[in-house]
């Protein structure tokens, strides 16, 4: 059965005390509204539509920039969950499958619940999904009759008997399109709030002789977020997901509790990560590689073998091939570093190409920016380069050959030749004792 996403992201949040819309605050280095996008991806779905309201513009950006097809429903008054659902009516006028509902600010739900729901379709004509909370609280109550779920009640409507029920109501919920559309339609806003509440259509449907049904998953997953406290909270139980997962998949964490995943990391087993390790979204490393401590990786891929850090910075399209190693206060950018190449000590590369087996001096920097342009350093293979050598792009550096220490390199080297790029030095006699004298002398006379 075909299938198509409606994500609710319309709300402005105010508990977030924010200008930003709520579902574009970040867990894992992602805004909300896409950890929802890609757990219902799972599905395939033929159409996404998200439903925005406050920054709608800001929104729409961010969503279209995980997923280019999705279509924006605008909702300009918050009247309520059904009336937000009913937004999206026209993006899927005619479509035929089934209509799933998510939520931007409810990131956790596992693809694994929503299949589960969307198989629990094939014989009931709705499905919600529940979980069982160890304190209900606010939350809207299921009220099971039977093996039917039987009507959703909100928790200020309902009685003290609905109350006690420990079954809730997540808010997602599974519909063959043209039924939840119709059901939609029928919903009033007669509650204590004055708001059209997608839960109704339960009642409704029922009272039609529909079937529905709940799947339960864990109450983890239903989290949703409201403030910054419940943020940290939910950035918290990611990464604790995510270091059980990477161990679990053969990575060491010396220090788990102080390594820090984004929504997309991809790390390899045998690989090592020291404490105090932190991957912006992007990362991909390769089976036996290690991350030393106090390193942070962005948009980077570390190949087999590899050493980086401790205390070095990869970023955008940093690509580091095979056994490379990259040390202590090394910052690489947009370059490739071929095969067994060593960046070791207290340098800048940037924009540049590393052959293999070079060797990069402690202090290097590709001066690859001119104040306006980028431009483009080439290093060839088994090169090296000399302690405090400045590489004023664009410039090559021919196999095998070599800079001296010190120097500032603006024209090519050609293979196996030596640059050296230096003032000359000059030594004056007896200048540097006449100097601090002088020096001395002012100072005393100062104080």
């Amino acid at each position: 059965m075909a299938t198509a996403l409606i994500i609710l992201g319309a709300g402005m949040g105010t508990r977030m005390n924010s200008d930003m819309p709520k579902v574009l605050h970040e867990i894992a280095g992602a805004p909300m509204l896409v950890h929802a996008m890609k757990s219902g991806a799972a599905l395939a779905p033929e159409r996404t539509v998200v439903v925005a309201g406050h920054g709608a513009a800001v929104v729409e950006k961010a969503a279209k920039a995980y997923d280019p097809d999705i279509t924006i429903a605008i909702q300009s008054e918050q009247l309520g969950t059904a009336h937000a659902v009913g937004q999206a009516r026209e993006a899927l006028d005619g479509f035929a499958g089934d209509a799933l509902v998510l939520y931007g600010d409810t990131p956790f739900i596992r693809s694994e619940t929503l299949a589960a729901m969307s198989a629990a379709r094939l014989t009931h004509d709705i499905v919600v999904l529940g979980f069982e909370a160890a304190h209900p609280g606010r939350y809207g109550r299921l009220i099971m009759k039977d093996d039917q779920l039987d009507r959703i009640v909100e928790f200020k409507d309902a009685t003290d008997d609905e109350r006690s029920v420990t079954l809730c109501n997540s808010g997602v919920i599974a519909a063959n399109n043209a039924t939840l559309f119709d059901l939609i339609s029928a919903v009033g806003n007669d509650n204590a709030a004055g708001e059209y509440y997608l839960t109704d259509i339960i009642g409704i449907a029922r009272a039609r002789g529909l079937s529905a049904t709940v799947v339960s998953c864990d109450e983890s997953e239903t989290l949703g977020i409201n403030s910054r406290a419940e943020l940290s909270r939910a950035e918290a139980l990611f990464q604790a997901q995510a270091r059980a997962a990477a161990q679990a998949d053969g990575v060491t964490l010396t220090a788990p509790e102080t390594v820090f995943f984004a929504h997309d990391t991809v790390v390899g087993r045998d690989t090592v990560i020291e404490p105090n390790v932190v991957f912006g979204p992007g990362v991909t490393v390769e089976s036996g590689a290690t991350i030393r401590a106090f390193s942070h990786l962005e948009g980077c891929h570390v190949s087999r073998g590899a050493v980086v850090g401790p205390y070095a910075r990869l970023r955008p399209g940093a690509e580091l091939a095979e056994h490379v190693k990259v040390g202590n206060f090394v910052e690489i950018k947009n370059a490739q570093i071929a095969e067994g190449a060593k960046v070791n000590h207290l340098s800048y590369i940037g924009d540049a190409t590393i052959g293999a087996r070079s060797n990069i001096g402690a202090g290097t920097i590709t001066c690859n920016y001119d104040g306006v342009f980028k431009h483009k350093t080439t290093i060839g293979d088994d090169v090296f380069i000399g302690s405090n050598t400045m590489l004023v792009a664009p410039v090559t550096v021919g196999d095998a050959a070599m800079t001296g220490s010190g120097s500032v390199v603006t024209k090519d080297v050609p293979a196996g030749d030596l640059a050296v790029a230096r003032a000359k030095q000059e030594n004056k006699a007896g200048f540097a004792v006449r100097l601090f004298e002088k020096l001395r002398a002012r100072k005393a006379k100062g104080s």
